[in-house]
């Protein structure tokens, strides 16, 4: 009996659509428990790095995610002060054929749509919308999820991957979040309305004093994601409110006009007050685990959200793999393969953050950092984070 529970997923965004693909080609039937009225995504524009799109090949999904994105020809960084280039990293051929596959940028809605119609194919993912757990029990053989109605929902195992503000994380851990006092402002801007002299085929990122901004096109070209980002003058609390553009000139004087222009374009913002939280040491729980933002919730400044959680699903269907779907071997070896990585991402983000918001001398130490250096060394240098592939993605015991 236990063979035909299926496995509960609960959430139905990038992480739970990504598991639930990895979880199918392991053999297993899933019931998506989403609290939402339907499965959809919010957002703006996403980087994919290499390793996203071994994690959508991994999936089943590459062909569709790669219809979507746009492939960039470099990332660039300028300081958004004097126009100085920072740091310049090609992404041609010669990165893919170092990585093994390209760097893209792509709307967040696309790559959850990528993932939704491969879970749809498959025709074993059952979605249940407007279903927000509220307790979960277990017993040796399997987990039990209640809604708010009080419902129901026995299975196999169950994946939490309901996002940064995660019930099965508050569950089993119940920590706190740590507000970054950060505030970041996207939008998506039409090609007709973006400066010419701007549209760049680039991840482009404008780095200031206590602020960034970032732009790419998306969607072949025709919309561009304008992201700002600085250091709040209030108490901050994590969540996501409407924007005003007041706001957001405010905080940017002293920017150059090249990069300045970029905050009189959107006609509407969504504010989000960020947070992480600190890595943990155990993401499972008996027949739980933790998945995506649910497990390692980051700041953006490596723009690997989207991916973590991908490479997350893959190496959980390869850890049921390896050892036959034996569920407590296999959340055992998917934990210890990812605690490490994605702590890495957590605390990178925080430093990278840094980074970007220099000033006074700090900002010439950094302006100073990659002067002169080659694509070579640039490659080298995010190797580990690229790297990943579905091969190496298990620890070695």
């Amino acid at each position: 009996m236990n063979q035909q529970l299926p496995v509960i997923v609960v959430g139905g965004g990038i992480g739970g659509l990504a598991a639930s693909l990895a979880l199918v080609r392991q053999g297993f039937e899933v019931l998506v428990l989403e609290q939402a009225p339907q499965i959809g995504e919010i957002g703006a524009g996403i980087q994919l790095g290499p390793n996203a799109f071994h994690a959508f090949d991994a999936l089943g999904v590459g062909d569709k995610a790669r219809s979507r994105a746009v492939f960039t020809d470099y990332m660039v960084m300028h300081d958004a002060i004097d126009e100085y280039q920072i740091g310049k990293i090609p992404t041609d051929e010669a990165f893919r054929q170092r990585f093994g596959n390209p760097y893209a940028v792509i709307h967040r809605v696309d790559v959850h749509l990528s993932l939704l119609e491969g879970a749809q194919e498959t025709g074993r993912i059952q979605f249940k919308t407007d279903t927000r757990i509220e307790r979960i029990e277990q017993d040796a053989d399997s987990v039990t999820a209640y809604d708010q109605r009080g419902n129901a929902y026995r299975g196999v195992a169950l994946i939490g991957a309901d996002g940064v503000k995660s019930v099965v994380r508050e569950t089993y851990v119940n920590d706190p979040p740590r507000v970054t006092g950060h505030v970041v402002y996207r939008a998506v801007v039409d090609k007709a309305d973006f400066p010419e002299e701007l549209r760049w085929n680039a991840a482009s990122l404008w780095a200031g004093p206590k602020c960034h901004l970032v732009h790419y096109p998306l969607r072949g070209g025709e919309q561009y994601n304008v992201v700002v980002t600085f250091h709040s003058r209030q108490q901050e609390e994590w969540g996501v409110t409407e924007g005003s553009k007041e706001e957001v000139e405010s905080y940017f004087q002293g920017i150059c006009p090249k990069a300045r222009q970029l905050i009189e374009l959107p006609k509407s913002w969504k504010r989000w007050a960020t947070a992480d939280r600190e890595p943990i040491p155990q993401w499972t729980f008996g027949r739980a685990t933790l998945l995506g933002d649910a497990a390692h919730p980051t700041t953006q400044y490596m723009a690997q959200g989207a991916c973590m959680a991908l490479e997350d699903a893959v190496t959980l269907g390869e850890a049921l793999r390896v050892h036959d779907n034996d569920w407590h071997k296999a959340l055992d070896l998917y934990q210890r393969s990812r605690i490490t990585r994605t702590g890495r991402i957590v605390l990178s983000g925080r430093e990278m953050g840094r980074l970007y918001h220099a000033a006074g001398v700090e900002r010439l130490i950094r302006n100073s950092l990659w002067k002169d250096r080659s694509p070579e060394r640039f490659y080298d240098a995010i190797e580990w984070l690229y790297g990943w592939n579905v091969s190496n993605c298990l620890a070695q015991d």
